[in-house]
């Protein structure tokens, strides 16, 4: 995914005991954070820290589990204006040795879409970054930010309103001009 500083650990599935696990702390400096921010379109990471561990299941597969937490900054969707969030989320990947390649170009997600292809190489913070994009908020919003309603019509016409286009508010209008009273 992308480059991370010299205190980014780097795990070689192969290269490690297949009985115990190898717990997990990142903290990733500001340079990281900075980095991450950009690539996600962020204002900010404030904050970013990872506790967990990848551990052996089975004879050849790997789990990775722990939990994330992060403060980001966001602009908000209507003003622009810095929304901060507090993410805590869950994380976990598992790694399949003999995880088959997909038949055809076309594939259907299974049912656990927390299994991935076991890698030769696994950089732990690749998949903080990726469980903080997914975590993310779509649609920040300041408090107070409401997006409104914009009406536009020609000169001397009455404009066309949100209410108009709906044909059951129509059509109760018509009922109520109807009904006599």
């Amino acid at each position: 995914m992308a480059d991370h500083d010299e205190s980014t650990p780097t795990i070689r599935p192969s290269a490690l005991s297949g009985r115990a696990p190898l717990p997990l702390v990142l903290v990733p400096s500001d340079a990281v954070r900075d980095a991450i921010a950009a690539r996600l379109g962020l204002l900010a990471v404030k904050k970013l820290r990872f506790e967990g561990e990848f551990a052996p299941e089975g004879r050849r597969d790997w789990r990775l589990t722990g939990r994330l937490g992060a403060t980001v900054v966001q602009p908000c969707v209507v003003t622009l204006a810095p929304v901060t969030t507090r993410i805590e989320t869950d994380v976990v990947r598992t790694y399949r040795a003999e995880m088959p390649p997909p038949v055809h170009h076309e594939i259907e997600m299974p049912e656990d879409d927390t299994e991935e292809p076991l890698p030769e190489l696994l950089d732990p913070m690749d998949v903080v970054e990726e469980a903080l994009a997914l975590a993310l908020p779509l649609y920040p919003r300041a408090e107070g930010a409401e997006i409104g309603q914009a009406v536009f019509g020609p000169p001397g016409t009455t404009p066309m309103r949100d209410e108009d286009t709906r044909p059951f508010a129509a059509l109760a209008r018509l009922k109520d001009q109807q009904e006599p009273e």
